[in-house]
């Protein structure tokens, strides 16, 4: 039997995949959880953190991530994935050499180049692994990995900020991904193009940035769509990123302890939500395509009730659990976001198609959600002190409902585009 369609071997595949996507938020969220310590020995301001974790990452993520895309839509997806995960791992343990901003800043760079290889390519190889009805839970499971990489970068970076240092917390977790890059590699192969869609055989056929972008946004359910993703992951980047210094500042906890419960109620609780979103949309879905976008509706709707009671309710062990079901909830639209996506296009467009949504998503989510948040934080710090974070990430609140509302247009408008 063929290796792409072997289903022991494709879970192993989507295994190996997962464990990329972790070293990615591993190296990603790392930042986060030692940015108060950063920021004391550097002197360092609230907006130039949300640069570094934010804007400037962002940036070279998404803009790389599209000739990326094109490429891997016409060579080998696997090859694209191993490079870049070695890249940006030793992009982070770069980072602990860094003596001041611009260096911390050009590691960071370094970063988001090599992740811009990371996850399209893997989605166009899960749903080649993968048929149409169960691409949402693969997908889903995939996205896991955001969770449990957080968990890990919070755990063990506030375990290692807090004995041996910034520093070294770099060194220690950016060095394994590169080992593992190579194992990718050798064990990983490369699945043919379309091979597990119904009305399709093998895929030879390339297309433009240009050509997939107009056949994108010709579609309304895309359009409404990607706007829906882009402002929840303004959240999700706006609460995960400072909410380490926001337990810091105003609950006063120990870096440890804050690594130990984000970790733990981040990463446990944002993977069981996003494999539920998987399940329950390819469960919901199969008779009602719009139920894969009117779960995340739902669950949007929810996490902004959830971030007001982690920001204002002044019970530390309330807050932190508040915390923690908003971000379960909130990672309930990306397994089903790209599921759609990819229902609007051929094969031989999916990971442009992934490109381009994560383009959007990254963006205005990535690339704003940490800046804005910081930028409003020093300018209410004179008036409010600590409390200047509270404030500023309380827009998280407002944001997501306007998230839920584009989610809800999108189901409507799928409908029609998938008949179309």
């Amino acid at each position: 039997m063929n290796k792409s369609t072997n289903s022991s071997y494709r879970y192993f595949v989507l295994a190996m995949l997962t464990v990329v996507y972790i070293f990615n938020f591993i190296d990603r969220q790392l930042l986060v959880i030692l940015q108060e310590s950063i920021k004391k020995e550097l002197q360092l301001s609230d907006t130039q953190l949300g640069m570094l974790s934010g804007f400037t990452f962002a940036v070279f993520y998404v803009t790389l991530g599209l000739p990326i895309a094109r490429l891997a839509d016409k060579s080998s997806r696997r090859n694209i994935v191993a490079v870049s995960l070695g890249l940006w791992s030793l992009m982070t343990a770069l980072s602990g050499r860094a003596l001041n901003f611009i260096q911390l800043l050009l590691a960071r760079i370094g970063v988001g180049v090599g992740e811009a290889g990371g996850s399209q390519p893997a989605h166009a190889m899960i749903s080649d692994y993968f048929p149409p009805d169960k691409r949402a839970t693969a997908l889903s499971i995939y996205s896991t990995g955001i969770y449990f990489g957080i968990m890990i970068g919070f755990l063990m970076g506030g375990y290692l900020n807090q004995t041996l240092g910034w520093r070294t917390a770099f060194y220690i977790l950016g060095i394994p991904g590169v080992l593992f890059s190579i194992l990718f590699y050798f064990t990983v192969r490369e699945p043919q193009r379309g091979s597990t869609d119904i009305d399709s055989g093998i895929v030879s056929e390339s297309y433009s940035i240009v050509h997939v972008f107009k056949r994108l946004f010709s579609t309304h359910s895309f359009i409404y769509l990607s706007f829906a993703t882009a402002l929840n992951v303004f959240c999700i980047y706006g609460l995960s990123n400072w909410s380490p210094s926001f337990l810091s500042r105003l609950h006063h906890m120990k870096s440890t302890d804050i690594g130990l419960v984000l970790g733990l109620f981040f990463g446990i609780g944002g993977a069981v939500g996003t494999f539920l979103s998987g399940y329950l949309t390819d469960r919901f879905g199969k008779n009602d395509k719009s139920w894969y976008l009117r779960i995340p509706a739902i669950a949007v709707i929810l996490s902004s009730l959830f971030a007001t009671g982690g920001l204002f309710i002044q019970h530390t062990v309330v807050s932190v659990i508040c915390l923690g079901l908003c971000a379960s909830l909130q990672g309930m639209y990306l397994g089903p976001s790209i599921a759609v996506a990819h229902s609007l296009v051929p094969a031989s467009m999916r990971a442009l198609t992934s490109a381009i949504l994560f383009f959007i998503l990254n963006l205005i989510g990535l690339g704003l959600g940490p800046l804005v948040i910081g930028f409003i934080s020093d300018r209410l710090a004179p008036a409010f002190q600590s409390e200047s974070l509270r404030w500023a990430m309380s827009i998280i609140i407002v944001i997501e409902l306007v998230s839920a509302f584009l989610f809800f247009i999108a189901s409507k408008k799928l409908r029609f585009d998938l008949k179309s």
